[in-house]
């Protein structure tokens, strides 16, 4: 009886079986506790354990339940009070967050990897690193209700492999106080930095530091140049190399320090300048001269994906929980909402995949859409398939999974998840308003009945 049930919700619901599937394969419970058991500081378990904490949040972060008091009371067996749930919530330990992205990562590389993957730079394992800051939350907590500035509960710094290639956040580094430096919180990340990886950053990262702890790693990067950026020692004379599409290339070497191996500073004449006004970009790196001038000018410009990846954070899950005021709790909540993302992604990837022969290259599926018909019959799907009835997925090869996942994604209708394409932007002057203006309010009504006289 079983097996017929769920081959009806393959067919019916294929988007909510491969959540299923990629999630036993991503965050197993049992694993959860042995990370909880290996990383904790002060933390014990007791009559709750860790990866019930993670599985209700992640009932939030995928927009299953509204916040995380009406996940613990629709649980049907809590073995603890809602205090104690809290309590627990905001002593989660910030290693423990990391440790639980960085083994989520690698438990889904191999079936990413298996469903196909299409290097950015071949030889190369592309990392982006930025900063992301919590926004103000709900001032719950009593120390913060005789406040009248916002509230902030800490920020993250995000290690993060881009689409084409696994598309996944691979590293994360929370930081509790949200006025601390970024270019400090991110030290700790830089340890996992090694031959065969290129790390991207913004002109913010662009330190001694910073820069020398990757080449220390051995490992490669691209990062723009800062107004105060270390001082260099020698320049070498300029080059020119060339054209790409949004501007000319020059080149030349660089060394902080006499005798250092010399690095590059490619200089970006753009032809249109940047929002803020721009009209050259510098970059730094210690590529090798095999890779030329204009193809790390082009490969800079993959940075912004980063971007991409934190609005999908925003606006397609629940990153940001503004009842969780407490910074540990704020920040368990993003952390839950990443591993929910890269869940997402091995979704999206298999979509594509499975697809690919029918539609052209650029064809993208909409995380956005898949995380809708993931929420619209997930939770049904799990009264009518106790989880005690699932086949266990989470043992099994990484080939044997992407396989199953491709055969799921092939159920679903690619129109219904397709990404919708914009058309270009339209350049629009930006005009000053007064703070006066900026805090007026119209009514709506009156403003489209007094349109309708003007128009022609």
């Amino acid at each position: 009886m079983w097996d017929a049930v769920l081959a009806r919700f393959e067919r019916q619901a294929p988007a909510s079986v491969m959540a299923r599937l990629a999630l036993e394969r991503a965050m197993p419970a049992a694993w959860i506790d042995e990370v909880f058991e290996t990383h904790r500081q002060r933390q014990y378990p007791r009559e709750l354990l860790f990866s019930t904490v993670v599985e209700l949040m992640s009932l939030v972060s995928l927009g299953l339940r509204p916040s995380l008091h009406a996940a613990a009371r629709q649980m049907d067996h809590l073995p603890v009070s809602l205090a104690a749930l809290y309590d627990k919530v905001r002593r989660t330990e910030p290693p423990l967050l990391r440790a639980l992205v960085q083994g989520s990562a690698q438990r889904l590389e191999p079936v990413v990897s298996a469903l196909g993957t299409a290097p950015c730079l071949p030889g190369w394992q592309v990392r982006i690193i930025d900063g992301n800051h919590r926004p103000a939350s709900e001032k719950r907590l009593a120390p913060l209700r005789n406040q009248r500035a916002a509230a902030l509960p800490g920020h993250s710094l995000v290690v993060y492999d881009p689409d084409p290639d696994l598309d996944l956040v691979t590293d994360l580094a929370v930081c509790e106080d949200a006025y601390e430096s970024e270019r400090t919180g991110v030290l700790p990340l830089l340890d996992s930095a090694r031959p065969g990886q290129l790390w991207m950053a913004d002109r913010h990262f662009c330190t001694r530091t910073i820069l020398q702890s990757l080449q220390q790693g051995r490992a490669d990067f691209i990062v723009r140049q800062d107004a105060r950026h270390p001082r260099i020692v020698h320049e070498g004379p300029w080059h020119d190399r060339g054209r790409v599409e949004t501007g000319q290339v020059l080149e030349q070497d660089i060394r902080l320090d006499e005798g250092q191996a010399p690095w590059r500073r490619i200089e970006l004449r753009l032809d249109r300048p940047t929002e803020s006004g721009e009209s050259v970009l510098w970059l730094w790196s210690n590529l090798p001269a095999t890779i030329d001038a204009r193809q790390i000018a082009d490969l800079y410009r993959r940075r912004w994906r980063i971007e991409g990846m934190f609005q999908r954070l925003e606006s397609v899950l629940q990153s940001e929980i503004r009842s969780l005021g407490h910074p540990r709790a704020a920040l368990l909540g993003f952390a839950v909402a990443v591993l929910a993302c890269n869940l997402l992604a091995v979704l999206k990837r298999s979509v594509e995949q499975a697809h690919r022969e029918q539609f052209p290259e650029g064809w993208e599926a909409s995380p956005y859409h898949l995380a809708v018909q993931v929420r619209s019959r997930y939770e049904g799907m799990l009264v009518a398939l106790p989880v005690e009835h699932w086949p266990t997925w989470a043992d099994g090869s990484a080939s044997t999974l992407a396989q199953r996942l491709l055969e799921l994604a092939r159920h679903i209708k690619p129109g219904q998840v397709a990404t919708s394409k914009r058309g270009p932007k339209v350049k629009k002057t930006r005009e000053w308003v007064d703070s006066a203006a900026a805090r007026a309010h119209v009514s709506t009504a009156r403003v489209i009945e007094a349109s309708k006289g003007k128009r022609p």
